[in-house]
């Protein structure tokens, strides 16, 4: 008996699984500042960096245009697009604003939301010195289940979305915030400072808290990212 082969759209799964992987590393090679702002590449120098097909870069490639990140033109192939300041000031000046509205609504709760979210969050970041973190990744990511959980916890599921859209376009610049140790340790500052100000209802003090630590952590990031760049560059040279 002849066998029937599997239909073709049995295939796309693991292809979308792969464009997926893919697409991560990319970004990874990025946060490590392994492909720097201006680097031009081909499709297929990537593949073969990756080890992977033409198909699967090329799907992330364009997924990572979409977010503003890469760029391609017909002569000269793809590009790492420039690092937009201007952009980037705008992205955190409007987690500001979403962020200390979430916080506002907290504090207005007649009881705040036992989710596990609000557990967390205490179990994380209220915490003696000795039992905190050090590595960067996993503080960032902290960091952003953080912030992520107080827009969450007041129930808008479309703050919420637009929260986590532009958590993922900030994301490679904001890791870098957690690169040195003394970030990580104000970090835990101000975070526990805005946890305790929400617990106890102090709506401006949380706000004005939550404020100072995102417009700190914005100009972090920006000493950092053309620190890092500048280094890459110099590598590059050498």
């Amino acid at each position: 008996m002849k066998a029937v082969a599997p239909p073709a759209t049995a295939a796309l799964p693991a292809r979308s699984k792969l464009a997926e992987q893919v697409y991560a590393q990319i970004k990874a090679l990025m946060h490590d500042f392994q492909l720097v702002p201006g680097d031009r590449f081909s499709e297929t120098d990537l593949g073969t960096r990756l080890g992977v097909s033409r198909t699967p870069v090329r799907e992330a490639l364009f997924k990572l245009r979409n977010e503003g990140l890469l760029d391609v033109e017909s002569k000269s192939g793809w590009f790492v697009r420039p690092i937009d300041f201007v952009r980037l000031d705008q992205l955190y000046d409007l987690r500001v604003v979403l962020e200390s509205a979430s916080v506002q609504r907290l504090c207005a709760m007649p009881s705040l939301p036992s989710l596990d979210g609000m557990v967390t969050l205490k179990a994380h970041w209220l915490v003696p010195a000795a039992e905190r973190l050090s590595d960067g990744a996993a503080v960032g990511a902290l960091d952003e289940q953080f912030h992520a959980s107080l827009v969450a916890s007041t129930g808008n599921d479309e703050i919420a979305r637009v929260h986590r859209e532009l958590t993922e376009r900030i994301r490679i610049v904001r890791r870098l915030d957690f690169t040195r140790g003394d970030r990580i340790e104000a970090t835990y500052n101000e975070h526990a400072k805005i946890l305790r100000a929400i617990l106890q209802r102090k709506t401006d003090a949380a706000q004005l808290l939550l404020k100072t630590h995102i417009e700190q952590s914005k100009v972090e990031v920006r000493k950092i990212t053309l620190h890092q760049l500048h280094e890459a560059r110099q590598r590059a040279v050498r």
